[in-house]
């Protein structure tokens, strides 16, 4: 039986030799293999136990973040409760009063935007900030703060939370909306 000839292998084949950390390759004199990929350390990933923690921290007895909660969240986020970021938030928990996020809301919330701790959150302010430049999501928030902003036995929102809802949506990016509050100025002597 004759005997087999070994196949040469071609021109981009595996390394010949492991040398310290460096390969030798047909290609190449010598090259560097890469370690392999870092996993994501515990404290990156998200944890519902850690979120509801978190929530904890503003509850009150009922298991609602409050209003007295709800100012120690902003304060401890960074934010006035008045910004858009509030608002967007709200929205991103799907909260039905406004001043008020029942643990239901946060856990579901937090959950989609991956946020269980305070520097999470205030790392997605970017983000959340973007919704209002993406224009079905700004038509979604916009609908939503109508419904957020009104109490829940009413039809329509009172003018004076009406003007400071615009002015939130609005005030920043619409250049008539300094004429169109002054026109509700106006109205509101007239119809009310």
């Amino acid at each position: 039986m004759p005997v087999k000839k070994k196949r040469k292998s071609s021109g981009v084949a595996a390394a010949v030799a492991e040398d310290g950390g460096l390969k030798k390759c047909k290609i190449s004199s010598y090259c560097r293999s890469q370690p392999p990929a870092r996993l994501i350390s515990g404290e990156e990933h998200f944890s519902s136990k850690k979120c509801l923690a978190w929530f904890y921290e503003y509850a009150g007895p009922d298991e609602v973040v409050g209003p007295e909660g709800m100012e120690k969240f902003c304060e401890d986020i960074g934010v006035e409760p008045e910004n858009i970021i509030m608002l967007v938030l709200a929205w991103k928990l799907e909260a039905e009063s406004m001043g008020f996020f029942t643990k239901e809301e946060w856990l579901k919330g937090m959950t989609s935007l991956q946020c269980d701790c305070t520097e999470k959150l205030q790392n997605k302010f970017d983000f959340l900030r973007s919704q209002l430049n993406d224009i079905s999501s700004f038509k979604n928030i916009y609908r939503y703060a109508f419904d957020f902003a009104r109490d829940k036995d009413q039809r329509s929102l009172d003018i004076d939370t009406a003007k400071s809802m615009l002015a939130l949506l609005l005030g920043r990016t619409w250049p008539l909306f300094s004429v169109f509050y002054q026109y509700l100025e106006v109205c509101m002597f007239f119809y009310f």
